[in-house]
């Protein structure tokens, strides 16, 4: 398998509930190719000189960390709503008006986050957990650290049952603290908002414009939320603690993805949907009275701005809709501020 280059994403598309390409058969195919002179690419972005994954295949390499994501991580932990936390806090602090050949100033998708400087920022509180979660598939692979955390998100809803995202690898990762962004970028849930806007619909569009979203983007953007949780001891936003009692969905025993069978996961926290470990549309059936699930400043905003509102709506009355409109924002997120060698990305099928 060679890479190639990518194209325009394609229409979302339910993948199947596990992926079919295990990491040994993808390093059986490269050893088979270097046995046979086939010369597969040799690229590991960030890589420094010397490094025995310089010459890796990029494309089994991705494929591998992938299979390992979810033997290791998502099966086992269902640690999904953290891998997509953590993605979002990487990407979510770019600013277009700041110029690509500025990098990494811009902030976004370079892997910063990984650093201590960046998880100590309030708003990424408990996702250093993520990242030694990460750590070991790190240690085995020649992926970067930007595109680990962002495959991790990717693989995380495809696994949940959500949309398959139209992605590329390659970014290059930052390489010192001293690249890290300012604090203060993230949106934030309740007043008071880090810029003063006087509410949450002006908060979230401050936040999402000056990355280059829209409206309708913010709102199926918000529609992961059908996934996790939120506690008292990291956002702040829940009055639940995490391994405390939680809700009639987050306790001890509740079956957040839906089936029957016990399921492993940290009790405590409030969720936004009953099943919580399931991707779906669910976040906009639901109504406020609802007394155990969770509505912040920005979720209602979402709910009753009119211009938030349409495609709420329209998200309710059809998953599709919503996957369609997720993969595609989801997608833009994870490239917002990245470099990517070779420049046109890499594709993996």
């Amino acid at each position: 398998t060679t890479p190639r280059a990518a194209t325009a994403p394609p229409g979302a598309a339910s993948p199947p509930a596990h992926p079919p390409t295990p990491f040994v058969a993808m390093r059986v195919v490269a050893a088979a190719a270097a046995a046979l002179g086939v010369v597969l690419a040799c690229w590991a972005p960030g890589a420094a000189a010397g490094d025995p994954g310089q010459c890796a295949n990029p494309v089994a390499e991705l494929q591998a960390a992938r299979q390992a994501l979810i033997d290791e991580v998502l099966h086992p932990l269902n640690a999904h709503p953290m891998l997509v936390r953590l993605a979002w806090h990487d990407s979510g602090t770019y600013d277009k008006a700041v110029p690509a050949s500025e990098w990494p100033k811009a902030g976004g998708a370079n892997g910063s986050i990984r650093f201590a400087r960046e998880l100590g920022h309030a708003a990424n509180a408990g996702l250093s957990r993520a990242i030694e979660l990460l750590a070991p598939i790190k240690e085995r692979f020649a992926v970067s650290w930007a595109d680990l955390i962002q495959l991790a998100s990717a693989t995380a809803i495809e696994d949940a049952g959500g949309p398959r995202i139209p992605m590329r690898y390659g970014r290059v990762d930052t390489a010192t603290e001293e690249e890290c962004p300012a604090e203060g970028n993230l949106p934030g849930a309740e007043p008071p908002f880090p810029n003063g806007e006087p509410d949450a619909a002006t908060h979230l569009r401050n936040v999402f414009y000056r990355m280059g979203f829209q409206d309708r983007d913010i709102v199926a953007l918000s529609g992961a939320h059908t996934l996790g949780r939120a506690f008292k001891d990291r956002s702040g936003a829940a009055p639940e603690a995490s391994g405390g009692e939680g809700t009639e969905y987050t306790q001890p025993g509740a079956k957040p993805h839906g089936r029957d069978t016990e399921v492993a996961y940290n009790p405590g926290g409030r969720s936004w949907t009953p099943k919580w470990l399931v991707f779906d549309n669910s976040y906009f059936k639901r109504t406020p009275e609802e007394p155990s699930l969770l509505w912040l400043s920005s979720d209602r905003a979402t709910h009753e701005d009119s211009s938030f509102k349409d495609a709420f709506d329209a998200f309710a009355a059809s998953q599709d809709t919503f996957f369609e409109a997720y993969s595609a924002a989801h997608a833009k997120l994870s490239e917002l501020g990245s470099k990517f060698e070779p420049p046109e990305g890499i594709v993996v099928d």
